[in-house]
């Protein structure tokens, strides 16, 4: 019971925390591990006793998931050479070189326990990393970068950290079977995610109420995830697919319903699910201190050498890899062109979920009964670089973008929307005219719609048309505005009397409600 009890302590937490790190500019994932640091330390509130195998499948499927479907695979093509710099070389390299480190700290450790410590520290969080961004106004070219490497990275590092582990369970590593390992991996995966795509989306279409369309997207990622485990793939890069297969091909263009009720409902599920992981990181220092017993003192010096190894590498990769994607670009807007945004990249790279989850997820023993060698300096070092990077750098990250003057391209955004509602309009107005030509509309009624489009379009470019046209455009503008503006207060109106009619003796409330969404839907598009 007390651990359910920590549980919805830890849910509304999560929700109460989102109005506050909007008010403080701190993030919202880095006040949940400070509040989980709190909790942590209070003696009343119980340590958090959660299997260390559920954690990646249960927490990792729907937060990539919900990533994934915001993303365009064409936006992701357009920044691949940065995405494959960040997500593939630069966690093979920051493995490489932590594993080194720890081992000339450690030499009595067998090579792949250091090289399971380097592959579980190496993966910046995607969620923590975007939701930092995103509350610091980063331009969207840097977001969408940290994006696609938050959603590659895993899967490297997973698999690296599975193959590390193996060898030290099993006492034997071989070179050949790792890199078929890898590649297995990967294309079953693939394979896994596009088949479940397919799947998902042809189910899609047979359903007609949005609410299950969203419930079954919400089993898809779990059960890509569990498919791709089970034939010995990687579950998050099959998670990635399947959510970028989805995002491409499953929305009807015509279905409003499913996208209103689809990203209220995501919008829902990674506040909650972000909270919970990012509490459950603070909470769980107390077990790791626990663990630890009174030698945590002397693994201090451990966790600052693999944290100075994890932020300088990144740092020393990012500065020539960026300069090299540059050069081999030939003038494509795929790399970050300045050192200032570069900077903001490297410092950008936190650590989270998934780390503390492969840490947690080191075997007890090794085949025989003994201990997991050095299991213990390996958790605390991994915890030392997720608290590190969390809070210095995530509280540090609005300061450092201020302070580099990182112009967020809020004019350029703003021109670029424009753009787009210029398309829309202009396409409208060319259906408008398909109309005309088959006689399916009376002149009247042309000309009225001919007018509020072409009312549109001198609103979001009025220096493309003469000063007395633009004047009387607006005050057309001005005037639907307005009655909008009635319309909205009719539409509430008829809200308020059907929450009146729900509460009356004998109304069924499901009949009600099926209105009330009605009113709702338009008032939306009003």
């Amino acid at each position: 019971m007390a651990q359910l009890s920590l549980f919805f302590l830890v849910l509304l937490a999560s929700v109460v925390t989102m109005p506050l790190a909007r008010r403080t500019g701190v993030p919202q994932p880095v006040l949940m591990t400070l509040l989980g640091l709190v909790m942590a330390v209070v003696p009343q509130i119980p340590n958090v006793a959660v299997d260390p195998d559920l954690i990646l499948p249960l927490v990792l499927p729907p937060l990539i998931f919900a990533v994934a479907r915001r993303a365009s695979p064409a936006y992701f093509r357009a920044n691949i050479r940065s995405i494959l710099l960040l997500a593939v070389a630069l966690v093979v390299v920051t493995t490489t070189l932590v594993a080194v480190a720890f081992h000339a700290l450690a030499p009595a450790l067998p090579i792949a326990a250091a090289v399971a410590l380097g592959a579980l520290v190496s993966p910046p969080d995607p969620v923590a990393a975007v939701a930092v961004a995103g509350s610091v106004g980063l331009p969207r070219r840097l977001v969408a970068v940290l994006e696609g490497e938050g959603l590659f990275n895993d899967v490297t590092a997973i698999v690296i950290y599975s193959l590390a582990v193996e060898a030290v369970v099993d006492g034997g590593f071989s070179v050949p079977h790792a890199l078929l390992r890898f590649v297995q991996s990967a294309v079953l995966a693939v394979l896994v995610g596009l088949v479940l795509g397919w799947l998902a989306t042809r189910l899609a279409s047979m359903l007609d109420d949005p609410t299950q369309q969203v419930a079954l997207n919400l089993l898809v990622p779990f059960a890509a995830y569990t498919l791709a485990e089970v034939i010995e793939g990687s579950g998050v890069l099959a998670v990635v697919v399947c959510g970028l297969y989805l995002a491409e091909r499953a929305a009807d263009a015509d279905d409003v319903g499913y996208r209103l009720v689809g990203t209220a409902f995501w919008d829902i599920v990674e506040i909650l699910i972000t909270g919970v992981a990012f509490g459950l990181i603070g909470l769980e220092l107390a077990t790791v201190l626990k663990d630890a017993g009174a030698g945590w003192h002397s693994m201090l010096g451990d966790a600052a050498v693999v944290i100075a190894v994890v932020v300088l590498v990144r740092l020393w990769w990012l500065l020539p890899a960026a300069w090299v994607s540059k050069r081999l670009s030939r003038g494509e807007d795929d790399t970050p062109i300045s050192w200032r945004e570069t900077v903001v990249l490297w410092w950008s790279g936190m650590r989270g979920v998934a780390t503390v989850a492969l840490a947690l997820a080191v075997p007890l023993t090794v085949h025989g009964g003994a201990d997991f060698p050095g299991r213990g300096r390996i958790v605390f070092c991994a915890f030392g670089v997720v608290l590190f990077t969390l809070l210095v750098q995530g509280l540090s990250l609005p300061w450092l973008v201020r302070r580099l003057g990182i112009d967020p391209h809020l004019d350029r955004r703003e021109q670029q929307e424009r753009e787009l509602w210029w398309r829309a309009a202009k396409a409208a107005l060319d259906r408008l005219g398909e109309l005309e030509e088959e006689d399916l509309l009376p002149v009247e009624m042309a000309e009225k719609l001919r007018t509020r489009q072409q009312d549109r379009l001198a609103k979001l470019f009025p220096e493309q048309y003469e000063a007395d046209v633009a004047a009387a455009a607006h005050r057309r503008v001005s005037q639907v505005r307005r009655l909008r503006e009635v319309e909205q207060e009719l539409l509430a109106a008829s809200r308020r009397e059907m929450v009146a009619a729900r509460a009356e003796p004998g109304a069924d409330p499901a009949l009600v409600d099926h209105v009330l969404r009605g009113l709702d839907l338009r008032s939306d598009r009003s």
